[in-house]
């Protein structure tokens, strides 16, 4: 889908850096930070400043443009994927990685919501990655 208007339809302005902002997003499937985006960003645009890049993600949030994902407790990250899925967190690595789920898990059903409207829901899973089970394993054999 085109940025502008994935901005336009979730009733976001464009912006040079609105623009640029959910371009990586959508680019860098890596579940960014603020900080790690804008030093990707700032050296091609210079007016950029860390608190734009902030303002920003929080508006794509606030607007269903992106997800913030609390998953890690240092770190405040950004999903340009709003569809329904989980997150593992690597507890050694520390890379999020995208899990698909399953469609029954998604609702909770003939629960009572006491009146509440649920508007987000996140699965979050925590653990040791393939890349570094393997690593281990690796590291294992060689140390013996």
């Amino acid at each position: 889908m085109d940025v502008v208007k994935r901005l336009q339809n979730h009733n976001i302005k464009p912006s040079v850096q609105r623009i640029a902002i959910m371009t990586y997003l959508m680019e860098h499937r890596t579940h960014p930070t603020v900080d790690e985006i804008y030093t990707a960003l700032a050296p091609s645009i210079p007016t950029l400043s860390k608190t734009t890049v902030y303002n920003t993600l929080k508006l794509l949030s606030e607007q269903g443009a992106a997800q913030t994902l609390t998953i890690d407790e240092r770190n405040t990250c950004y999903d340009a994927d709003t569809t329904p899925h989980a997150h593992f967190l690597c507890k050694h690595c520390g890379k999020i990685y995208d899990l698909e789920c399953n469609a029954n898990i998604k609702q909770v059903e003939e629960m009572d919501m006491n009146g509440h409207e649920v508007q987000e829901v996140h699965y979050y899973y925590k653990g040791i990655c393939k890349s570094c089970l393997g690593n281990e394993y690796l590291t294992k054999i060689t140390n013996n």
